[in-house]
């Protein structure tokens, strides 16, 4: 087997493709040219476009690779990139992420467990998420899917006034689930803490105060269910 250098391939550098051209990386003829305040220079030669830059002390800019010539602008790019950067970060924040939580039971799971799981479950709900409850059978257990079922009905009672239900009870493979996610009202508490939550953010920043924490979740620990022991219940059951 030859051990040179890996073959190229031209998939790796496609990001490099989209990365902004800046001053002397702008390799067209001309551009179309937007002075550092907002007025229009019109279609220049690069080469003029980025020494009327440079005499400001700025840099050219390609903001529009794709028209015809590409539209550049006249500007501070350190300056450019940190505001690019800062507003990403910021819609990054205001996004509104609905992620699914898994919360595991057990036909088996005592009626302590399932409460403190339901409460789990319901600030999951109140932070925007959408929960899917998990009966996992092992062995014979699977012959009796009524008490999975029990389960379920009890957990989405205890949470229909902060969920709606997705899906009816439904096996896939060896577990139960049940899908609930959070209401249009709880999401819209959801979007208006966001917002608060990113004027306190922003105000702290402005202030030179520290940044007040985010709010944390439940950390449910796993059943006891990995697949060795489920075997080793099969095979005793046998």
């Amino acid at each position: 087997m030859s051990m040179g250098r890996p073959r190229f391939d031209p998939r790796q550098n496609q990001q490099r493709q989209f990365q902004t051209r800046v001053n002397h990386r702008i390799r067209v003829p001309e551009v179309r040219v937007i002075a550092a305040d907002g007025s229009m220079l019109g279609v220049l030669g690069t080469q003029e476009a980025i020494r009327l830059a440079q005499e400001q002390g700025l840099d050219l800019v390609e903001v529009n690779p794709k028209a015809d010539p590409p539209v550049c602008k006249i500007l501070d790019f350190g300056k450019y990139k940190y505001e690019e950067k800062k507003k990403a970060g910021e819609a990054k924040r205001k996004q509104t992420v609905v992620e699914i939580k898994e919360i595991k039971l057990r036909p088996k799971t005592d009626d302590h467990d399932l409460a403190f799981k339901v409460k789990a479950a319901r600030r999951f709900l109140e932070a925007g998420h959408k929960v899917k409850f998990t009966v996992r059978f092992r062995g014979r257990e699977i012959t009796h899917p009524e008490k999975a079922h029990e389960q379920l009905d009890f957990v989405i009672k205890e949470t229909e006034d902060v969920a709606n239900l997705e899906g009816r009870a439904a096996m896939e493979a060896r577990t139960m689930t049940a899908l609930v996610a959070p209401k249009p009202a709880i999401m819209q508490k959801v979007a208006q803490a966001k917002v608060a939550a990113e004027k306190a953010r922003q105000q702290a920043e402005r202030e030179g105060r520290p940044l007040p924490p985010s709010a944390s979740l439940p950390d449910l620990p796993d059943d006891d269910d990995d697949d060795e022991d489920e075997d080793e219940t099969e095979s005793q059951e046998a």
